[in-house]
This record gives structure tokens, sequence and C-alpha cells, in this order.
């Protein structure tokens, strides 16, 4: 079983970018199941497993800007204390847990570590 719900990539050229990850994860019997407002591409195969998006914060996208690892939870408790963790032990809050709408019946939540690398966690049907 994987600890990893998605992986999250930035981009500044979402056209670009679809000409590009259409092409490579074909590859791989992967393909975009939704494109939303010309800044997110979702890919994957029978479910959500690779995100292309323009950075929510709008600066540039860089290697560290726009790229999310993210944790599957089992339940939103999970989710609260995973969130309450990073908070207790240096970590900053990039987003309070909750409903997501970005993702249908989903319970997440962000999180950066100490050194600003950002983590999401998310645990589904919880809404």
């Amino acid at each position: 079983m994987s600890v990893f719900t998605h992986v999250v990539v930035g981009s500044n050229d979402i056209q670009k970018s679809k000409a590009f990850y259409d092409a490579v994860l074909a590859a791989i019997g992967m393909q975009c199941l939704m494109a939303v407002d010309d800044a997110r591409l979702m890919y994957g195969t029978d479910s959500l497993a690779f995100i292309v998006t323009k950075p929510r914060n709008g600066e540039p996208a860089t290697f560290a800007n726009g790229g999310t690892i993210g944790f599957k939870a089992d339940t939103s408790a999970q989710v609260d204390a995973f969130h309450a963790a990073a908070l207790a032990n240096g970590g900053s809050c990039e987003g309070e847990p909750g409903p997501r709408e970005v993702v249908p019946n989903a319970y997440g939540a962000y999180v950066r570590d100490p050194d600003g690398n950002k983590f999401s966690i998310y645990a589904f049907g919880q809404v």
C-alpha cells in the first residue's frame, strides 16, 4: 500500500505542459482526466495520480513552488493529527484541515516542513 495520494508539479505554461505530459504520460498508460480553468491538469489511469498546476499563490513555478508531496490518510482524524504534529514540530500551515473544493469528497490539509518543503495529507470519502 502506498502512503502517497498524488504528486504535484508547478508550471508557468499550462498549454506547453499539456502537450508535453499528454505525450510523455501516454507512454505509461496515463491520460489527462481533467483540465481546470487553464491552470490545472489532472492525470491518471483510472484515478488521479499526477497534477500539473500554476501555483495557487500567483508566484512563478519552480521545482519548489507548486510542488507538493501528498500523503494518504484513512480518516479525517489522521489528517488533523498530521497537521497538528507538523505545527508542533517547526512546520507551518499552508492550508487548515477541512473539505477541499478541488477534490470532491476529500478532507485534507497542507503544511510546510522547517525547510519549506510542501506536503499535503488527504482522507477520501471523509466529507
